[in-house]
């Protein structure tokens, strides 16, 4: 009989999210156990946010230096490839996670290495890669923090083609010199920033009508501007047939007829979430499934289940389901103290409001892109009365003193009955560090005649605020 070893909390997956649960599972006095298949860290730390960034930081030095007097003459050659991959390869400590399994054992976290599946409500079974099985048992709480990955279509030729994802173009070392990336989301744009500045030849398949589709209008139409600029072909309504692998690489047919060749092809399509193997079944839910989370992450009809990050569908960003963590770990440990939840508190401290209003994220293209809350037709299709205000960025002297020809573009949604900002997008470059402002402003709700007084440092790219402000003032 298989010996059961008990925990207050046990953490399926050991990304960034469920670290996160972890931290604050023990901050609270709960033991706590984390389970995972692969690398701690997860794909973030290894093949999504960090290695893509750690490739884009020359790529966007590059072309931002290159728009400024004085220094434009020194960086017209290529980028050194080689120390481009060094420098991904050093950020994830070349794909070795011991750093990050000395954080957990250092916060008091036991870590089982293994596939782990629940076993009915609050058990969890890991089976190590020797076969050994281990039964854990958890008094509070079971989270998923499983993550996704990649969705990749049913098409004819799939598996011969062996066909890119987001971790082959994360962790390649070989510049291809023909790229088609399918896709027109954050990971298309970004990998096609990236490989077009290292070499390849990049040709981008949208079957909807634009890049990224679920922003403002504008911030896609400018990142395809500049992706043609730098020699990219963008193909919008574009679908794919089928696809075959030789000895000269992969042909593409196209649904419309014609055919594209290349030596990768890297899907960027979307997500599906890491529940297929976890066990699911065994408590009456569907395998393979998002799983559906109150506001306190509990997956609705439980007591015990949470879902914290991509696995819940909410918002498929880091950065966003280690907020879902930390609403989670608070509220996992007032329930076991039997502390009230303020699961109808909005903004309280067990409640991940900020999921339904505020949610940022930045695109690391170039021009860069951030976006916070909701875009004009969102706000709209609500049901909210706004109006949107939008800027030129590059009519700020700020701008003007960052590059010369600064492209870019601003715009705030404002609720008009509330008097508050509900989205804000900016694109142009350096605008990623833009965000947090405008997240601040749409989280904290405040009202614009208050945001008169948060004034502005000249000469500045945020002076773009302020023209925002008299836009909305004086129209």
């Amino acid at each position: 009989m298989t010996d059961v070893i008990e925990f207050d909390v046990v953490v399926l997956g050991a990304g960034p999210v469920g670290e996160n649960v972890a931290d604050r599972a023990r901050a609270a006095g709960l033991s706590t156990a984390v389970v995972e298949a692969e690398l701690v860290g997860g794909d973030c730390s290894y093949y999504a946010c960090v290695p893509s960034k750690a490739m884009l930081r020359p790529v966007i030095a590059r072309a931002e230096t290159r728009m400024v007097p004085g220094v434009r003459d020194a960086v017209q050659g290529p980028l050194d490839v080689a120390e481009v991959f060094a420098h991904r390869d050093y950020f994830t400590s070349n794909w070795k996670d011991d750093g990050q399994v000395d954080w957990l054992k250092g916060i008091g976290v036991e870590l089982y290495r293994g596939q782990g599946r629940i076993a009915g409500p609050r058990r969890v079974t890991v089976t190590r890669a020797d076969g050994k099985v281990t039964e854990l048992a958890a008094r509070q709480a079971v989270a998923v923090c499983t993550g996704s990955r990649a969705a990749l279509p049913d098409l004819p030729g799939m598996a011969e083609a062996r066909t890119w994802d987001n971790r082959n173009a994360t962790s390649a070392h070989d510049v291809p010199g023909r790229l088609v990336i399918v896709g027109g989301g954050v990971v298309a744009c970004e990998m096609a920033t990236v490989w077009q500045a290292l070499g390849s030849r990049v040709t981008v398949l949208v079957r909807g009508r634009g890049l990224l589709p679920r922003m403002e209008p504008f911030a896609g139409e400018l990142v395809a501007d500049a992706l043609r600029e730098a020699g990219a072909v963008v193909r919008t309504g574009t679908a794919l047939a089928s696809l075959a692998r030789d000895d000269d690489g992969v042909r593409a047919e196209l649904a419309g007829g014609g055919s594209v060749e290349a030596d990768e092809i890297l899907f960027a399509i979307g997500r599906v979430p890491r529940t297929d193997d976890i066990g699911l079944d065994t408590i009456g839910l569907e395998p393979g499934s998002w799983l559906d989370i109150d506001d306190t992450c509990l997956v609705k009809g439980t007591t015990w289940l949470y879902a914290c990050g991509d696995v819940n569908h909410r918002a498929l960003l880091t950065h966003q389901g280690k907020y879902q963590a930390r609403i989670a770990g608070a509220a996992i440990a007032a329930r076991a103290q039997g502390v009230p939840i303020l699961e109808t508190d909005p903004w309280g401290l067990h409640t991940a409001t900020a999921d339904h209003h505020a949610v940022p994220q930045v695109v690391f293209t170039h021009p860069e892109v951030g976006a916070v809350g909701l875009t004009l037709a969102e706000a709209e299709k609500r049901g909210l009365r706004v109006r949107a205000v939008d800027q030129d960025m590059a009519s700020v002297e700020g701008a003007a003193l960052y590059a010369d020809g600064y492209r870019g573009r601003a715009r705030m949604v404002v609720d008009l009955d509330r008097d508050v900002l509900v989205g804000v997008c900016f694109v142009g470059p350096g605008v990623a560090e833009l965000l947090h402002s405008a997240t601040i402003a749409v989280a904290g709700e405040v009202p614009v005649e208050r945001l008169w007084h948060a004034v502005p440092s000249f000469p500045t790219v945020s002076e773009v605020w302020l023209r925002l402000l008299e836009e909305y003032r004086d129209s």
